[in-house]
């Protein structure tokens, strides 16, 4: 089984770099491949306009969509094996309904601009700052619910209650808003990996590192919780302590990718099914890595096809992924007396 796991990661290693390769190489404007390696390698196209295309959007967009990928695959992978829930995932527990709320007060209540005395933000950043507070709150909630809370079967219910209230608070700031607010919110919730600047690209990639270094730290207990809780605390695990921490990586991989690239659908529920059907176990020291490298591999294929270099046009995100996630949830909600997941 470790040899299969080894081989599934190089091989889709391998699909990562074409992927990549296409990400940078595809898009609406065509530039040469020798040009773009000319660009990435530090020189200069003839083009002024192609180094400001491949520099400014498509690289960090490319690098965007791996981190994203692999960043949901990895959280809905935790919160399945937490939960002994095969559909859980990343919005289970209302933490990207968190960031919408916070996109929402920005965009339908202040309008796009956060004022605090002297100090004003508007454009982008304030909704990724909108995104970011409203989903860290959502799992702070979650962490001091937890500490009563003992069931994970009622934390993963509490989470789905306090989902369906941030909803409703966001039915009713589209309700009150103005059209642009409304089509501006709409536009976001569609999802794009071209939400991260170059500049802001450092910081997005280190939040999203401290969070998949927490999931790979977490892989010996996340074994040891297939066999139950109880078996697990004999093995000495702590489970709050888990638990917390499983909380504060899934929280901070869901607010970061949320933030800056919308709530993006069925990859953080898909993805960790794909992994365990290759690999036909739930050992995490070989189901960890493979998952994370087929989020990555699925996120940067979605982004291709969401391009269209023939009519010039960018499918929306959530457009793409339900074509390749839902047939996955299907076939396991079907096959699930056939699939043995968590043993």
């Amino acid at each position: 089984m470790k040899n299969k796991g080894i081989i599934y990661s190089v091989v889709f290693v391998l699909v990562i770099l074409a992927l990549v390769a296409g990400n940078l190489l595809l898009g609406t404007i065509d530039i040469p491949a020798r040009a773009v390696g000319r660009i990435l390698a530090g020189g200069t196209s003839e083009h002024a306009s192609w180094n400001f295309i491949i520099l400014e959007s498509r690289l960090p967009q490319t690098v965007t969509a791996l981190l994203c990928g692999a960043s949901l695959a990895v959280s809905g992978l935790m919160l399945q094996t937490a939960f002994n829930n095969p559909l859980a995932g990343p919005s289970i527990l209302g933490i990207d309904a968190g960031a919408s709320l916070g996109v929402a007060l920005v965009m339908l209540a202040g309008g796009g601009t956060l004022i605090q005395g002297a100090f004003a933000m508007s454009g982008f950043f304030t909704v990724i700052a909108g995104a970011f507070v409203g989903s860290m709150l959502i799992m702070g909630i979650l962490l001091a619910l937890s500490t009563v809370i003992r069931s994970n079967v009622m934390l993963l219910i509490t989470g789905i209650m306090i989902g369906y209230v941030t909803s409703s608070a966001i039915s009713l700031l589209n309700f009150f808003s103005t059209a642009e607010g409304v089509h501006s919110y709409m536009i976001w919730g569609m999802g794009n990996f071209g939400g991260v600047s170059r500049a802001q690209l450092p910081w997005f990639a280190a939040m999203c590192s401290a969070g998949l270094l927490i999931a790979v730290l977490l892989i010996k207990p996340l074994n040891a919780l297939l066999l139950g809780t109880r078996y697990a605390e004999n093995l000495g695990v702590n489970i709050r302590r888990t638990r917390n921490l499983l909380l504060i990586a899934t929280g901070l991989l869901t607010a970061v990718t949320t933030a800056f690239c919308g709530p993006i659908a069925f990859l953080g529920l898909a993805v960790p099914h794909m992994a365990r059907l290759l690999l036909g176990t739930s050992n995490h020291n070989s189901l960890m890595p493979v998952t994370l490298l087929i989020g990555a591999a699925v996120a940067l294929l979605c982004n291709l096809l969401c391009i269209l270099p023939a009519t010039g046009g960018i499918i929306p995100l959530n457009a793409v992924t339900p074509v390749l996630g839902a047939p996955v949830i299907l076939y396991v909600i079907i096959n699930q007396r056939k699939i043995q997941y968590f043993n």
